[in-house]
């Protein structure tokens, strides 16, 4: 019997990136739950699928709005009428002040700052639009990537937004680490008080990440949550708990192509397809469903190198194999459309629509 992968290899080659609709759509429908739940809103970020059609799947599930990453997703999930948008990172620059006061004429945007030079610039897009910008303030908690990193930063920031008159301060911004509720909540609640010391309100307190659904109304006075993995899951939400292989829902379609010798062997996706990222310490590049002990030892640009010591039945040249890549997000980035399935057939493509946008 033919499986659906060597029939998504027949139409289309490999390696070939395919998505289970079914499985999508129970991910939608579980975290949009979780989120009713938790009584907080649901902003799932579009980082990981970069597809409009499942951002309005999202949408249209019940979130309140989408998060992006950069400003050249916004512009694309705008154009396709995903028009209430949050932007989780510092914009700087002309050029991107002149493409955000473009993109505000089109949608609701919120844009995030941690430092008085993006809080500036940000001004000037404001000023171009003629319309006010809702700003929120990014807050470290413990993470050590952006924001600012005590609540007394977080206030003085605010009030610089909102001393300027083309902007309005929104609210607060957090990614906290998983274990680090309780430094977080007190992160917040000293912010609050200092906010409202000085006669302003933090109307969006916006959480993050997939691996903090599991966190969801621990954080008093959360109103919305940002997680992304979540649509397709991957190896590291696997590592972590956060998903099921049953959640799993993109894999990478590849062929063994050699099979130099009893202990290795080589399938068609390399760095260029399954990318080259550990996942934060995971053991191999990828999990070969057909082939579970097998693992994918390293890359070249093409060549992903299998190392079969472990494996008692291993595959033979010529083979179709699905592989759960480490990290979903960059992996989907990679390629210029997904291939859609439902059940045992093909059901079409998904245009990855905002691929490469990064600036």
């Amino acid at each position: 019997m033919t499986t659906l992968a060597q029939k998504i290899a027949r139409e289309y080659g490999t390696p070939s990136v395919a998505v289970d609709l079914d499985r999508v759509e129970k991910n939608i429908a579980r975290v949009q739950a979780a989120c009713a739940a938790a009584g907080v809103g649901n902003r799932p970020h579009i980082k990981t699928h970069k597809s409009p059609a499942l951002a309005r799947a999202q949408r249209d599930a019940g979130a309140i709005g989408i998060t992006c990453q950069k400003l050249g997703e916004a512009e694309i999930m705008a154009d396709a009428g995903l028009t209430d948008i949050l932007i989780s990172y510092n914009l700087l620059g002309e050029e991107k002040m002149a493409r955000l006061a473009a993109l505000m004429q089109r949608a609701q945007v919120t844009v995030a700052a941690d430092n008085p030079v993006v809080v500036e610039s940000l001004g000037s897009a404001a000023a171009q639009a003629g319309r006010p910008l809702d700003v929120i303030v990014e807050c470290d908690t413990g993470r050590k990537r952006a924001g600012v990193e005590t609540p007394r930063e977080a206030v003085a920031l605010a009030r610089d937004i909102a001393s300027r008159p083309a902007l309005s301060f929104a609210g607060l911004l957090l990614y906290p680490p998983e274990d680090a509720m309780r430094e977080t909540q007190s992160f917040l609640d000293d912010t609050l008080a200092g906010l409202r010391a000085c006669g302003l309100e933090a109307k969006i307190i916006s959480t993050g990440g997939t691996p903090n659904l599991a966190n969801l109304g621990r954080i008093a006075g959360a109103t919305e949550h940002r997680a992304g993995t979540y649509i397709f899951n991957d190896r590291m939400m696997l590592a972590c708990g956060a998903a099921t292989l049953e959640d799993c829902a993109l894999n990478v379609v590849a062929t063994v192509v050699s099979r130099a010798a009893p202990e290795r062997g080589i399938v068609d996706a390399g760095s260029k397809t399954l990318t080259s990222d550990p996942g934060g310490g995971l053991d191999g590049f990828g999990l070969i469903l057909e082939h579970p002990q097998a693992k994918l030892a390293k890359f070249a640009e093409e060549h992903g190198f299998l190392d079969l010591t472990g494996c008692n039945d291993r595959p033979n040249v010529g083979d179709v194999v699905r592989i759960v890549p480490n990290h979903v997000c960059v992996v989907v980035n990679m390629v210029d459309r997904l291939i859609a399935t439902r059940g045992d057939a093909i059901a079409g493509e998904i245009p990855v629509a905002a691929r490469g946008r990064i600036v």
